[in-house]
């Protein structure tokens, strides 16, 4: 989910709606061109740091529909205008705002929605390139992470810190979390540490690497009829010292190790025996997160590995069914966006007093229906 300036709590980035009214109104939040063989998309919300709306959500899957049947289009290239984001995430705080008007029905069409584009872009039948370079989270990680090319720039920087809100990691990370190598997923889910290149591409979130001032000339080389796979191969960085740029390759065996429990409170033990600063640094972390939040969270980590990618989408739109009627989601934009204090009341405030019942409430079939993969997919 996440974002429009911007605010930097602990690992949590987070943006501030009130900047976005800064843009022209008459200036679209979305582009599309057609340039050669390729169709192409820009996020044009730079001053909101491209934060997804739902009418950017509408337009994108109405554009990806008409390209897919569109043979003389054999790729679609994905950019962002600014330069400082690739796209920080969902407009959280029109979404809190809505909530606490009690529009719950609007917050859902734009979850339901906003699933269904990730599923086609997950199962688009032509290459969908992203080219990040900046901020990438939530959202932004929804219409990126699962096309089949997600190309990190010098400036890539990617994370799901979620549970700092009051939230949980969606947009397909129940399917992407639990497929990240060792204990990576339960890692960035539980403390939403950032990602630089080296690590967004061990974690397999970014496919390649290229350095920035080259995305320019990438671009219009994707706009001519060469494979994708040979042009991204002929730009890509070398990739043989990406473990020395990584913030996490030193800690990767701590990490696999430590976070490998079935519970947070587990995992919160086995940091505090650990000891070393890393440890103590995660669990701090951690600790300062919301309780639910963090063991839906886990659970979905846990869960996720079994389940097929519709089967998550859909147990995302139940998980969000419920935390939109919940109390931490809206402390948590309290304190971050609107008041500014930094000092959640997280309700319960201990990891002790949420109970197994009260997560899996979150993951139970909804009495109203579930969502529904797009009619593409199903058929």
């Amino acid at each position: 989910m996440l974002a429009p300036g911007l605010f930097l709590c602990s690992t949590l980035w987070l943006i501030d709606n009130s900047k976005s009214s800064r843009m022209t109104p008459a200036e679209p939040e979305i582009l599309f061109a057609r340039k050669g063989a390729a169709g192409l998309v820009t996020l044009n919300r730079p001053q909101a740091l491209n934060a997804v709306t739902l009418g950017m959500v509408r337009a994108l899957t109405a554009q990806l529909e008409k390209w897919r049947n569109d043979l003389s289009v054999t790729r679609v290239v994905v950019t962002a205008a600014g330069g400082k984001a690739f796209s920080a995430g969902g407009d959280i705080r029109a979404l809190y705002d809505a909530g606490t008007s009690g529009r719950h029905a609007e917050m859902l069409a734009f979850y339901g929605e906003e699933y269904v584009l990730n599923t086609i872009i997950k199962h688009y039948p032509k290459p969908y390139v992203s080219l990040i370079d900046g901020i990438c989270m939530g959202g932004g990680v929804g219409v990126s992470a699962h096309g089949s090319h997600r190309v990190a720039g010098d400036r890539y920087l990617f994370a799901m810190p979620e549970v700092g809100i009051g939230f949980f990691p969606d947009v397909g990370a129940t399917w992407f979390l639990p497929r990240m190598p060792g204990e990576l997923g339960a890692y960035c889910a539980l403390t939403g540490e950032r990602f630089g290149a080296a690590d967004g591409i061990a974690a397999g979130i970014a496919t390649h690497r290229v350095a920035s001032p080259r995305f320019t000339d990438l671009v219009e080389a994707l706009c001519g009829t060469a494979p994708v796979d040979a042009m991204l191969a002929a730009f890509a960085a070398p990739t043989k010292d990406a473990a020395s740029e990584s913030k996490l390759a030193p800690h990767r065996s701590t990490i696999d190790r430590l976070f490998a429990g079935g519970r947070v409170e587990d995992i919160l033990a086995a940091l505090d025996a650990d000891g070393g600063e890393f440890a103590q640094k995660a669990a701090a972390t951690i600790r300062a997160k919301s309780p639910v939040a963090l063991k839906i969270a886990l659970a979905q980590v846990r869960k996720g590995k079994d389940l097929a990618f519709e089967a998550c989408m859909a147990t995302e739109f139940r998980i969000v069914s419920r935390v939109i009627h919940g109390h931490d989601f809206y402390e948590g934009v309290r304190a971050v966006i609107v008041d500014k204090d930094n000092a959640p009341k997280w309700q319960p405030a201990a990891l002790a007093e949420v109970s197994d019942a009260e997560v899996a409430r979150h993951f139970a079939p909804l009495p109203d229906g579930e969502w529904q993969p797009p009619e593409l997919v199903r058929g």
